[in-house]
């Protein structure tokens, strides 16, 4: 798998052979928190279509999964995410199963139904 940081406010998935790897154009772009949850979200997603894929006999020719977010005020957040996923292989008919499929990520989902987030001193 690899993850390359596209820009401040996206990242791209590519499934490869072997670890895991993080790319970055520059060494001025630090991979930041920001990149983590973008980078969770898509691998995430590719996890999910994989598993359909591999039980549908469908294959992942091609696939990278893009990550983009916005910022947001008061408070300072992440307001927008958009997910892209390119698959050039897949058949067109099957593109509505994968959009759904897509959305049974485990993150998306805990991005929709936002968790109690509780911060503690030990």
């Amino acid at each position: 798998m690899k993850i390359t940081l596209t820009g401040e406010d996206s990242i791209r998935l590519e499934p490869t052979e072997g670890p895991m790897t993080i790319e970055s154009p520059t060494a001025e772009r630090q991979y930041s928190p920001f990149h983590m949850l973008g980078s969770s979200l898509a691998y995430c997603t590719f996890s999910v279509l994989y598993s359909w894929a591999t039980h549908a006999d469908l294959p992942i020719d091609g696939m990278t999964i893009d990550v983009t977010w916005k910022f947001g005020d008061e408070p300072h957040r992440v307001s927008d995410v958009t997910l892209t996923f390119h698959w050039p292989s897949l058949p067109p008919a099957r593109l509505n199963a994968a959009k759904r499929v897509a959305a049974m990520c485990t993150v998306h989902e805990t991005l929709l139904h936002s968790p109690n987030v509780a911060i503690e001193a030990a």
